[in-house]
């Protein structure tokens, strides 16, 4: 939700920076303002989506090392275990299995 009430204040600083460039005036002093955080904050959220990495309920790769590393997931609540993939130097989060509740 909140995500969602971003993309549209940074859609609305947009719409507001083109309104400024073609209708000028006293808005036109604000246009670099709107424009480049109206896009800034666009761009950083289609990022910030793009490099989180959601919880996988599948089972780890046999390529994947487990690190112990435990947490619960805020987002979703999930215990969620830390897999290092030491091929691509990723880390992967799965649900935890339910015999590792007890930690």
């Amino acid at each position: 939700m909140l995500m969602i009430a971003l993309y549209v204040i940074g859609g609305a600083l947009l719409l507001v920076g083109a309104i400024a460039l073609l209708v000028g005036g006293v808005l036109a002093v604000f246009l670099p303002q709107l424009i480049l955080g109206g896009a800034f904050l666009i761009v950083a959220l289609a990022i910030e989506r793009w490099r989180y990495k959601p919880i996988l309920a599948a089972g780890p790769d046999p390529r994947w090392v487990d690190t112990g590393e435990r947490f619960v997931d805020p987002e979703t609540g999930l215990l969620t275990a830390v897999y290092f993939d030491a091929t691509k130097g990723e880390r992967h989060y799965l649900a935890a299995p339910a015999s590792d509740k007890s930690r």
